[in-house]
């Protein structure tokens, strides 16, 4: 098994592992001599990386998306770990196990298969459950329904992430529909089941996280609707009308139009299946946020863009976490005696206001 993985590196300790290769920029120091800035990752989290010497030999060796083994150590700088590289070495794919650098989810995903068919069996729609077998029942989308993420980074960003995102929705989807009882549960579930199905062909997740070109050309949205009108090909008799508010409700998911949806959510069950969306994907960038926040010292995560703020390390604060210790070593040696403040001048209106006040008191 590889070590050191990125969760285990610390501060000051050299480093000697391989890693893959997430993001890779060739930049320019101010003398005009390049250096590398890189991502290295692997199933536990990110670590940035510099390389400032002997760059010309190696920055053509190696690109996005491959494994290095690389040499160096890691150091604090502006409150982050940041690998200082000496060493860069590409690896052949066969000298590693891929297992040890693709996030995958906990959960087996065979076993999130089989849940998932369990809830499309249970619902009572006859036309509804006869969509989603058919799509369920299609070995190649099956395949990649239960291996691929459900976004390239910003929530449930691993192997198997869409459809434990998918099973988490349909939890949610079971609790809001008794609470409101007036809301078609098995329309529900269908758009939980449906709504990220486009995924499957919109990112690339053989080798890192990415996106494919029919998925930058298309989105989701639109690759789900494609794949849904070719199984309903094969249901001619499934109702015009309810195929309408299953396209509908893939389209309206992101809720508003600034956020990617042609149309807003505009009955029930596609407002609450926005919503639900949005607290699961939110909840878990909070999670993930925390868990894998790259700050050293503080109560409080980096930015995060996608949730628009930085998140409270909570347990950190609940424990009473002192202040943040100083990156900078205090000075050492005997205080070094200040010199009295000398008197303020005030200048010339200065001291006709200071007069003034004198005589008004």
């Amino acid at each position: 098994m590889k070590t050191p993985f990125v969760s285990e590196l610390e501060p000051d300790r050299p480093v000697a592992a391989t890693f893959l290769v997430h993001n890779k920029e060739v930049r320019q120091k101010k003398s005009g001599e390049p250096y590398l800035s890189l991502s290295l990752s692997d199933r536990t989290g990110e670590v940035d990386a510099k390389m400032w010497d002997n760059v010309v030999d190696i920055m053509e060796t190696f690109d996005r998306g491959d494994f290095v083994k690389v040499k160096g150590i890691l150091q604090i700088f502006h409150n982050r770990p940041q690998l200082t590289l000496h060493k860069v070495q590409r690896v052949e794919d066969g000298e590693v196990d891929f297992t040890d650098y693709f996030p995958a989810s906990r959960r087996n995903p065979d076993e999130m298969l089989s849940e998932l068919r369990g809830i499309v069996a249970g619902i009572g729609n006859r036309d509804l459950r006869g969509l989603l077998e058919a799509i369920l029942g299609d070995e190649e989308i099956a395949r990649r329904y239960k291996t691929a993420p459900a976004a390239k980074s910003i929530h449930h960003a691993w192997l198997g992430g869409l459809i434990e995102h998918v099973l988490s929705l349909c939890a949610l989807c079971r609790m809001t529909a008794s609470h409101y009882p007036w809301v078609d549960l098995d329309l529900l579930l269908t758009g939980a089941a449906l709504h990220d199905l486009g995924k499957i062909h919109e990112l690339s997740y053989e080798r890192g996280f990415g996106y494919t070109t029919e998925g930058q050309l298309l989105g989701h949205m639109a690759i789900a609707l494609r794949i849904v009108a070719a199984k309903l090909s094969g249901l001619p008799d499934f109702p015009p009308r309810l195929r309408t508010l299953v396209e509908h409700m893939i389209l309206s998911h992101h809720g508003k139009l600034e956020f990617g949806s042609p149309k807003v959510p505009q009955f029930p069950e596609a407002l609450l299946l926005h919503y639900l969306d949005d607290l699961d994907s939110k909840m878990e960038c909070m999670r993930s946020q925390v868990e894998r926040d790259p700050l050293v010292n503080g109560d409080f995560t980096a930015y995060s863009a996608p949730l628009d703020r930085s998140v409270l390390k909570k347990e950190k604060y609940l424990e009473g976490s002192s202040a943040p210790k100083p990156l900078v070593a205090e000075p050492s040696g005997p205080p070094v005696a200040q010199k009295p403040p000398g008197p303020v001048r005030l200048g010339t209106l200065g001291e006709k206001l200071l007069g003034a006040l004198k005589r008004e008191n």
